[in-house]
């Protein structure tokens, strides 16, 4: 399947390549004749637009997130660019690549029917797209991955699965247990959600009693959210997912800040209300929500709402609790009843939860001798990708190694010289492999 359009453009600093490619939704079943669309970008300093450069494709954090939209030559691409082409993916279901839509999701059937079409965009489907891009628009050459967050989940089943294809590979904050259930996953990060919590009400100790105010006032009843959702102290609590990124302490900070009024000390602002609900919506990436627990799920045995499970194991996260707990990354049943987004959606992520045959996203025997060099920026206290399945990883993944730091947390892509800093290492190491094999 050869790309079905394809439109070229400059952009300051950046010239940017947009095709799109056809794939089969099913690449295990050929009879399925049911396709999607795959949308890439590629991206290439102007003055070296024709230059046999090597490639650099971003596996880019989710699940259910698009490809970066680039502006300019601008961090970490910025730094890419000097020495790669850059490839950017938006991975199935999302952005341009028929994204997956409350509508036309409803429209396929029953609950089951929505569940299966939604099990195919998973890692191994989303590798099987990568590779099929890799062979059609760039013939066959082997590319470099950076893959950050979810998409060093995305690296491990590429791997797996299609380690021929790949130079070298960085991965920033994103190196998953190669056997943990989604269970233990959960068990671990809520233990640092508890920190990041206690470090939180440390810097901002008079938002403790507003917060608790916050939540009293709307367990009391009847606080609609601008879009008419009604607000739970849950969704309140759900704001700590910002908690794992460098500013994310400072986020929650100024939306309880500005939560009431001097002259209505009893109502909740709607400058209060409008921040909360831009930050728990999911209203542009549904697809995160609805298949976060899918991304553990390997072998057999449910994933049965593993978050919700853990949580209900510590009372500190009661809504009744003072001092109030905020939580983490995580995905609880009651938000595709609450969240108007995700309404549509509650029946067919019911139906995943409950499906006990996924199938294994990672070969570990295959990890074990793998020969790709891998350089993986782990986060001492990532609150979203446990440091302590990270270093498991690394130690039993061949050509892996890990630069463990706590300069950062979960947005150190974005936020510091992590690109550079891996870069350095693996070129230290003697660089990537060649391009065609030998």
């Amino acid at each position: 399947m050869s790309p079905t359009s394809s439109r070229e453009y400059t952009i300051p600093g950046v010239h940017v390549t947009d095709r799109t490619l056809t794939v089969p939704l099913d690449w295990t079943a050929p009879a399925d004749d049911r396709t999607l669309s795959v949308f890439v970008r590629e991206l290439v300093a102007p003055t070296k637009r024709s230059e046999d450069l090597p490639l650099l494709v971003f596996l880019q954090g989710g699940p259910g997130g698009k490809g970066p939209r680039p502006t300019g030559a601008e961090g970490w691409v910025g730094e890419a660019l000097k020495r790669f082409r850059v490839v950017l993916l938006d991975q199935r279901g999302t952005g341009r690549s028929t994204a997956v839509r409350a509508g036309a999701l409803q429209r396929l059937g029953s609950a089951d029917v929505q569940a299966e079409y939604l099990s195919h965009f998973r890692a191994d489907s989303i590798v099987r797209d990568a590779e099929h891009v890799r062979h059609t628009v760039y013939g066959g050459r082997r590319w470099s991955t950076l893959g950050q967050s979810y998409g060093g989940f995305l690296t491990l089943t590429y791997l797996s699965s299609a380690p021929d294809g790949v130079a070298a590979s960085y991965v920033t904050g994103g190196l998953a247990g190669l056997d943990a259930s989604a269970e233990e996953v959960y068990e671990r990060t809520q233990t640092r959600v508890v920190v990041k919590n206690g470090q939180y009400r440390e810097r901002y100790p008079a938002d403790v009693e507003r917060i608790g105010r916050i939540a009293d006032r709307i367990a009391a009843g009847d606080v609609r959210l601008p879009g008419g959702d009604l607000l739970s102290v849950e969704r309140f609590q759900s704001l700590g997912m910002a908690f794992g990124m460098g500013p994310g302490f400072e986020r929650v900070h100024w939306i309880v800040d500005e939560a009431f009024d001097d002259g209505t000390p009893d109502e909740l602002t709607d400058t209060f209300l409008a921040e909360v609900e831009a930050a728990t919506s999911f209203a542009t990436n549904p697809l995160y929500a609805v298949l976060h627990e899918s991304i553990y799920a390997q072998g057999p045995g449910p994933t049965a709402w593993a978050a919700q499970r853990v949580r209900d194991t510590d009372p500190a996260f009661a809504t009744s609790a003072r001092p109030l707990l905020f939580t983490g990354e995580m995905i609880f049943p009651w938000m595709f009843d609450q969240i108007a987004a995700l309404r549509p959606f509650r029946e067919a992520a019911q139906a995943l939860a409950a499906r006990g045959d996924w199938p294994d996203l990672y070969d570990t025997e295959v990890l074990a001798t793998n020969e790709v060099p891998l350089e993986a920026a782990v986060y001492f206290d990532d609150m979203f990708v446990d440091s302590g399945l990270s270093l498991d990883t690394a130690a039993r993944v061949g050509e892996a190694r890990a630069w463990v730091t706590n300069q950062f947390e979960h947005d150190g892509l974005r936020a510091g010289d992590v690109f550079t800093t891996l870069l350095d290492r693996l070129d230290a190491r003697g660089g990537p492999r060649a391009a065609t094999p030998s």
